[in-house]
């Protein structure tokens, strides 16, 4: 997908041009805004408005802009303003019923790997949220540290920091579950 080229087409009023743009990136930014909120619901809320979002800033914007860091922003910037608005610092762990939906099985997973994604799921859901984020587009995503701080608009040495302190409580806690 040549992103400049579509990017070009929606500014000249190829409103099909964009829907590239979302199915390409759709998926990714569901997962991600999931792993964030731990609610799949409030994920594909959060990425339809993530879309819109970026469909009326390229309409109005004409500078040259990476557009896989520009819709993360946005996805970060929508999912911490969810957070803010009802002051939600902490999780509640899923439903057993839930985690089952939300995890897509696949035939070839066994008990092993599906127990041990939701250990995965849940210890990352405890990590501060600041920390997830860039653990999340680091890891998860394969963003840079520099992609990152742009995306978080924080340095690049706030960005490591966040990763390592956030590596760090994810090993202790994920060590905790596998203990208890």
């Amino acid at each position: 997908m040549d992103e400049a080229s579509i990017v070009a087409l929606v500014r000249a009023g190829e409103k099909d041009a964009f829907a590239e743009i979302v199915a390409h990136y759709q998926a990714p930014i569901i997962r991600y805004l999931y792993r964030m909120t731990g609610d799949y619901a409030m994920a594909q809320d959060l990425a339809q408005d993530t879309f819109v979002q970026a469909y009326k800033g390229i309409l109005k914007s004409h500078s040259e802009l990476s557009l896989k860091a520009w819709l993360y922003r946005i996805a970060t910037n929508n999912a911490l303003q969810v957070f803010r608005r009802k002051r939600i610092m902490s999780f509640v762990p899923f439903s057993r019923a839930a985690k089952t939906d939300l995890l897509k099985l696949d035939t070839k997973d066994s008990p092993d790997d599906i127990g041990e994604n939701m250990v995965i799921k849940e210890t990352l859901l405890k990590i501060p949220q600041e920390q997830r984020i860039c653990i999340l587009l680091h890891f998860v995503e394969g963003f840079k540290y520099r992609e990152i701080a742009e995306i978080m608009k924080i340095s690049d040495d706030a960005v490591r920091m966040r990763v390592a302190r956030g590596s760090r409580e994810f090993r202790r806690l994920y060590s905790q579950e596998e203990v208890g």
